[in-house]
């Protein structure tokens, strides 16, 4: 699907802030409520737009331990460890890489000892052959992009 100009402020207006109301976002975007109504619909239909959510500062409420866990998995059962692992609750992302891993892990826990139960506990899955973990110190940025 193409997006429109109207899809792409919607869009933008959405990225900064989910919480609008409708009467907000087209005043915003310079256009009638209906309008809005229409294209978010649209975009909805369309899994653009898949969920509305809020940002959330994890070292606050006690995840202060975030990781990048890299992953080399043998035998062509990459989806089938990956699979095993998104179960986690602590995991927030995986990602199919290019290079001398074959996916990364994205995850924050309470407590280095968790983390570490974690990383114990993958290793031992078939098919992992290699993992390396890297302790994230600082985010220098985090957002959605916006649409041009």
């Amino acid at each position: 699907m193409k997006l429109e100009e109207t899809d792409k402020k919607i869009l933008n207006i959405l990225v900064e802030s989910s919480r609008l109301s409708l009467r907000q976002i087209a005043k915003k975007a310079g256009v009638s409520v209906a309008t809005v109504m229409h294209h978010i619909n649209r975009m909805e239909h369309e899994k653009i737009i898949e969920k509305y959510t809020a940002k959330l500062d994890y070292e606050k409420i006690g995840y202060d331990v975030e990781v990048m866990i890299e992953i080399r998995i043998s035998k062509g059962k990459l989806f089938d460890v990956e699979k095993k692992i998104a179960t986690n609750p602590n995991v927030f992302a995986i990602y199919d890489v290019t290079g001398s891993f074959d996916a990364v892990v994205l995850a924050r826990f309470p407590t280095r000892r968790q983390m570490d139960n974690f990383l114990k506990k993958i290793q031992t899955y078939e098919f992992v052959e290699r993992t390396e973990t890297k302790l994230i110190l600082n985010t220098i940025k985090e957002a959605n992009i916006g649409v041009e």
